[in-house]
């Protein structure tokens, strides 16, 4: 790992544009009964001192004085008396590491509040629980301890002390160079690669910054693992890795903050809080995660800010791109109009010969990275006062990949670029696969363009709007709105391509959905690519969130309730990624999904089938070059293909769908709370799926394309072939996977007890229909052979007396392999492989229905 150097920097706060280094006094917290003084040494004249302790060390003062020492480079700390009894806030963020380990630069990790107390003759640092409020003038908050358990992170003991100054001096070895402030490594039994044992002589403090407001540690982790697994090419020797890690220890903030709960109506990152002494079926107080944004002029309708939200876009950053990022991160000040602000967002460069590093939390920037496998395009995180949301710091993260013309996911040949659930974020929100979804979007539109005889300037304005875009939506996310899946059904399929409309209302309803690329079929005139501005979504958003504070608790809550009543309006539908229903299992409301475009998502998803299908027909004709490699023509086939399979999912989702309506009871506009997709809707999916899914000509291509699908370097580990039956059957898997999974089937009959009229008898016997019907009596090609074979099995897998399915869904598939059995048992073919594919299917449903 190559040693990172800080150069000086400014004071905290990250949001400040010139931080001034005055402190300020910390929120007090009541001192422990344990905070007198431990009994006094009979000796006290013989004990070392702190300076004695301390003479062959480096002194880093600032909120908490760091010494090293010179020689050895150990760590101690010193605690003043005044500190003792008070919580500070901890931070911690990947400077450098592995992604196989779990980590990449820029990672923030955790964030916590944590208290130091005084037991006796040692020093403690205890880690709060931030997750409950108790109201100050109930009698239960004198009970707010009772059955919470704080962490004791640190028990250091006290190596010396002196009246004089009121400090106490400990070893700080075992904070910092050990995992006890944050745990670096995975848990014992995780999958992916294992770090293996933390070494105590490879790790080491790289560099200590101090300030008043905060100090700074950054502290390299070496892991010693003398056999280990795996681990990539971004690994020099698995046997010994670094990371390295940033341990900010900051003061808490004391000031007119005022804290903003969330509503289900709008989407904000938040910190949970749960009131304990509410008797309200809904005891939240969930903390919105919003900058401290105050009106210089309070009383004008539009002001500047005390203090903007200022960014910086690092050097590394590609000249040619710098103006596309700045315009793009400005271009929330339209949001930020609707919240009484101007100016709230101004973005400038770090100058080449900055002094201050790109990588230091007191400054907000829009950093780049190039890694060996992307684990974004884009990333923007925050880190906020966990007492009350307010936003510290954040970074913008862009990947060198997603700029880039080759695919940088999935190299597998059989599900590369395929998959929705590849774009699955963790459990963890903040992180954002936008950037993935984009990049591969965009290599879709490079090859519908260069079909399309378009210039090499067309196919740049395609990358700089989809790097604006990908701006917008991470910004969005350092002002701590979080996703909307459900924003790209605003316009109509008929407005895709209006500019005139789009350009002024957006393409989407907001710039935090992960929607397809809008690409024109052939007949049409090329519209906006992506939207270019923060939606209605956002502008309402933003004004929920930072618009000023009024005077008294009652009228603030009638003036947030009129914002939220809004939301009914069609342009601020809302759904984020707990919605969502890219996996099989997840979600209900179709609408809440990714890589979708309009409120007709069903025609998009065809029309993007059918243009895929035309760019096959021709695009071997324009990977010609002589002297190159057929490496493109063959991530032409894998993005086409997947771009099939995505519009298939996105379809299927309508079929025992069920929209929701997060509306309050009695709130105009609202209807009603959950409402089961039309049956025509459901057919309609159905339809287009038998068609442009399992049809035996939905994967047809021309003539030669299958003897030019090679890649360019060689595997020793894999063949050369291509499996293109493979890819074809991962398509028709990821569909049944969702229709045939047992949370579906169930919806499906739960939900006609409140109104959906697409029977599950009905459902699986048009399925059915779809997978066998067109050549019961016929041929059979291959791709269709592998379909029926996969559908039997899982039918036959659900009829058994362990599987999980509800007995309707158990029922209804025995039944239905009596019905192909009935269909198939007399068939007569001359092709021999349809012959041995009949008698296998036979076979399956014979042991599947055999009693014996």
């Amino acid at each position: 790992m190559s040693i990172i150097i800080l150069g000086l920097t400014l004071p905290l706060y990250a949001q400040d544009e010139q931080p001034k280094p005055t402190a300020t006094d910390s929120a007090a917290v009541a001192k422990s009964d344990s905070t007198t003084k431990g009994t006094e040494e009979k000796e006290e004249d013989k004990k070392k001192t702190i300076e004695d302790l301390t003479k062959s060390s480096q002194a880093f003062k600032g909120l908490f004085t760091v010494f090293q020492d010179t020689t050895t480079g150990d760590l101690q700390l010193l605690i003043k008396e005044n500190q003792i009894g008070k919580e500070y806030i901890y931070f911690t963020q990947t400077l450098d590491g592995v992604l196989a380990a779990g980590h990449f630069r820029g990672n923030f990790r955790d964030n916590r509040v944590f208290s130091i107390q005084k037991h006796f003759d040692r020093i403690e640092i205890i880690s709060e629980n931030t997750s409950y409020y108790f109201a100050p003038n109930n009698a239960l908050s004198k009970a707010a301890r009772a059955n919470i358990s704080p962490s004791i992170l640190i028990s250091a003991k006290i190596e010396a002390h002196d009246d004089s100054t009121q400090t106490y001096l400990i070893k700080a070895n075992g904070i910092f160079h050990s995992e006890a402030l944050h745990r670096v490594n995975r848990t014992q039994g995780s999958k992916g690669f294992a770090l293996g044992k933390l070494s105590k002589e490879k790790t080491k403090t790289r560099a200590i910054k101090n300030y008043p407001k905060n100090t700074d540690l950054i502290v390299a982790y070496t892991y010693e693992n003398p056999n280990p697994k795996g681990g990539g090419a971004g690994i020099t020797d698995a046997r010994n890795v670094t990371i390295t890690l940033r341990h900010t220890l900051i003061k808490m903030p004391k000031n007119d903050y005022q804290p903003r709960f969330d509503d289900p109506r709008v989407g904000y990152f938040t910190t949970k809080v749960t009131d304990l002494t509410s008797t309200s079926a809904t005891p939240y107080r969930d903390l919105v995660h919003r900058w401290h944004l105050k009106k210089k002029d309070p009383k004008a309708k539009l002001s500047n800010p005390v203090t903007p939200i200022t960014w910086w876009i690092e050097n590394t950053t590609p000249k040619e791109l710098r103006s596309t990022i700045k315009k793009a991160a400005l271009n929330w000040n339209i949001a930020f109009e609707a919240a009484g602000f101007k100016n709230a967002v101004q973005v400038k460069e770090q100058p080449d010969d900055a002094t201050w590093d790109a990588g230091d939390i007191r400054y907000n920037v829009l950093r780049w990275t190039s890694s060996p496998q992307p684990p974004f395009g884009g990333y923007g995180p925050s880190f906020v006062n966990p007492r009350t949301g307010e936003i510290m710091g954040a970074d913008v993260m862009l990947e060198f990949g997603f700029i880039t013309n080759r695919l940088t996911r999935g190299r597998v040949f059989e599900t590369a670029a395929l998959h929705l659930e590849e774009q699955l974020d963790t459990q963890d929100p903040r992180l954002c696969s936008l950037g993935h979804a984009l990049h591969e979007s965009g290599l879709f539109g490079i090859q519908a363009l260069r079909v399309s005889g378009a210039s090499k300037l067309q196919m740049e304005d395609l990358l700089k709007d989809s790097l604006h875009y990908l701006i917008l939506h991470e910004i969005g996310h350092t002002l701590g709105l979080n996703h909307n899946m459900k924003a790209s059904q605003m316009q109509s399929l008929d407005n895709l391509h209006n500019k005139s409309l789009t350009s002024k209302l957006g393409l989407t309803g907001s710039v935090m959905d992960y929607p397809s690329i809008n690409f024109a079929l052939p007949n049409q005139k090329q519209g906006e690519y992506y939207t270019t501005r923060p939606g209605p979504y956002d502008l309402w958003a933003i004004e929920f969130g930072y618009s000023s504070t009024a005077k008294n608790n009652k009228a603030e809550q009638d003036r947030l309730d009129r914002i939220l009543a809004r939301s009914t309006e069609p342009e601020l539908m809302f759904g984020n990624d707990a919605d969502d229903m890219r996996s099989a299992n997840r979600g209900i409301d179709p609408r809440v999904m990714i890589y979708d475009l309009s409120g007709d998502a069903i025609g998009q998803a065809m029309g993007r089938i059918e243009l895929a299908n035309s760019i096959m027909n021709q695009v071997q004709s324009k990977y010609n070059t002589q002297g190159n490699t057929y490496q493109e023509l063959q991530d032409a086939y894998i993005i086409l293909t997947g771009q099939q399979g995505i519009a298939g999912t996105i379809i299927s989702r309508y079929i025992g769908g069920v929209y929701m309506d997060r509306a309050v009871i009695g709130q105009p506009g609202a209807t009603q709370p959950l409402l089961p997709v039309a049956l025509a809707d459901q057919k309609r999916a159905m339809d287009a799926l038998t068609k442009h899914i399992f049809a035996s000509n939905a994967y047809d291509t021309p003539n030669g394309l299958y003897n030019h699908l090679q890649q360019q370097r060689r595997g020793f580990s894999n063949t050369d072939a291509p499996k293109i039956h493979g890819r074809i059957l991962n398509i028709h898997k990821s569909i049944l996977d969702y229709l045939l999974h047992r949370r579906v089937q169930t919806r499906i009959v739960d939900s006609a007890l409140y109104g959906n009229e697409y029977a599950l008898s009905d459902m699986m016997t048009d399925l059915t229909d779809a997978v066998f019907k067109s050549d019961i009596a016929g041929t059979v090609n291959s791709f269709r052979q592998n379909l029926q074979i996969e559908y039997v099995q899982r039918l036959s897998k659900m009829t058994t007396p362990d599987n999980n399915h509800i007995y309707a869904s158990r029922a209804i598939a025995l039944d239905k392999l009596k019905n192909i059995q009935t269909q198939l048992k007399d068939k007569k073919t001359t092709d021999t492989s349809t012959q041995a594919h009949t008698g296998y299917i036979l076979h399956l449903i014979e042991q599947a229905t055999d009693n014996d």
